[in-house]
């Protein structure tokens, strides 16, 4: 699990109170790196310690002592993507499309076998700008269905394209709510939970 030193001050008059390091973990599913980029930028905000894996690494064994869940996948055909879109993807790459990662499940298949929790989540989602979909609020919903407690609201971070790269500063700007999110689940006030 992601260890992030956190100090809890417990109050203004006494020496600062060190609790225990919190444990977060970031589980993405990305076909072309985009969404794990953004995966590990959150990570890197959220501190030393904090651990990126991919669907297929996030077992609940993994997370099962997690204090925040981070999720995030891509959006296709304006939605989160599903087992279906990956086999069109697979069988039709698309003219000069680089090869998709297809070596883990598509992160609506990962939240279908997550067990009940209570820890805090973050959701986010990789998108093409315009009108073209969002996922990260399907993946918010689907945590809180299980009993997870939403520490922000859900975030998109865009692509130039299909394939992606990045929009410039989109990397920084995943880390600046990664660094957030440490904050406020530390605090133990949560965006929306």
């Amino acid at each position: 699990m992601i260890e992030l030193s956190t100090i809890l001050l417990s109050n203004k008059h006494r020496a600062p109170v060190y609790a225990r390091a919190m444990r977060a973990v970031v589980v993405y599913e990305s076909l072309w790196g985009n969404t794990a980029a953004v995966g590990a930028a959150i990570a890197a905000g959220l501190g030393e310690g904090a651990r990126v894996l991919s669907t297929a690494q996030a077992t609940a064994a993994e997370i099962a002592d997690a204090d925040l869940i981070v999720a995030g996948g891509p959006v296709f055909a304006f939605r989160l993507s599903a087992e279906s879109t990956r086999e069109g993807i697979r069988q039709q790459p698309g003219p000069g499309a680089p090869p998709p990662d297809l070596s883990h499940p598509a992160l609506r298949t990962w939240l279908d076998a997550l067990p009940a929790g209570t820890a805090w989540f973050a959701a986010f989602d990789t998108q093409i700008r315009g009108p073209f979909g969002q996922g990260a609020p399907t993946i918010a919903k689907a945590l809180a269905a299980k009993g997870y407690r939403q520490a922000a609201e859900p975030q998109g971070f865009v692509v130039e394209g299909k394939y992606g790269p990045l929009l410039p500063g989109e990397l920084e700007r995943a880390q600046r709510w990664g660094r957030q999110l440490g904050r406020v689940v530390a605090q133990g006030t949560g965006g929306n939970g």
